[in-house]
């Protein structure tokens, strides 16, 4: 029924979402099982970067439609609690102690499109299919989608995507933002395992880093001033380190 997949390398961890009969659909099963990982990588100290991926050249088409019970009681106490193993994963991903990576091959559809937008970076394929959908097929959207899509895309993309339904290629994704680069398909995972390599070199900065990063961007985020209280004690910190060693 699919699972996540965690290697390390050289101070990255990769996750993998291996569900490849469904183009990578996700369970409530595989939520708690990304989760879980995600734990593992918190209290790996070696550990500075992560880079998230889809098995078998896609990065993940939303939900496993198979366990998906359109017209049922989604208030239901297990139902409930089954969608929000999925979307607890999409925040454990955006927690991580370390900067994070999506390398975005073919689609990320739907809740897919949450866990590329909950980590800190994207990279994608040239002809990636960049899809929110949700109203598409009737569905309100979930997980967050339009407060991490707002703070990535803006609102005039987030808008187009989330309410109008539009899809992008991945070339269009870096042009509005929702992307760092766009690449040729092969050179995706290569390009995201590069970037990710910088940090992981010194795990400890890294991890004060993204700290910093991600309380100053939000959202919400905070005032320049409030901003630069905020890192000047670990800027003190990483001087006087540098200094010693």
């Amino acid at each position: 029924m699919g699972q996540v997949l965690l290697d390390k390398q050289d101070g990255v961890a990769v996750l993998t979402v291996d569900s490849v009969e469904v183009k990578n659909g996700l369970t409530p099963e595989m939520g708690r099982q990304l989760a879980g990982l995600c734990d593992e990588i918190d209290a790996d100290s070696s550990i500075g970067a992560a880079v998230v991926r889809g098995a078998g050249g896609t990065f993940c088409s939303g939900a496993d439609r198979r366990r998906w019970q359109p017209g049922s009681d989604q208030a239901e106490d297990s139902t409930f609690k089954q969608a929000g193993a999925v979307y607890g994963a999409f925040m454990r991903v955006g927690s991580l102690a370390v900067p994070t990576i999506a390398a975005v091959r073919g689609a990320a559809v739907g809740a897919g499109i949450n866990l590329m937008l909950a980590t800190d970076l994207r990279i994608v394929a040239t002809n990636a299919r960049i899809l929110a959908g949700f109203l598409r097929i009737g569905l309100h959207p979930g997980g967050g989608f339009f407060t991490i899509a707002g703070r990535t895309a803006g609102r005039e993309a987030t808008s187009a995507m989330g309410l109008f339904s539009e899809e992008v290629n991945g070339t269009r994704a870096q042009e509005i933002g929702l992307a760092w680069r766009a690449v040729p398909d092969e050179d995706v995972e290569g390009l995201a395992m590069e970037l990710a390599g910088r940090p992981a070199k010194d795990p400890e900065l890294s991890r004060n880093a993204v700290r910093s990063f991600r309380t100053e961007m939000g959202p919400p985020g905070i005032g320049w001033d409030a901003a630069l209280h905020f890192e000047r004690a670990t800027q003190m910190w990483s001087q006087r380190r540098r200094n010693s060693s």
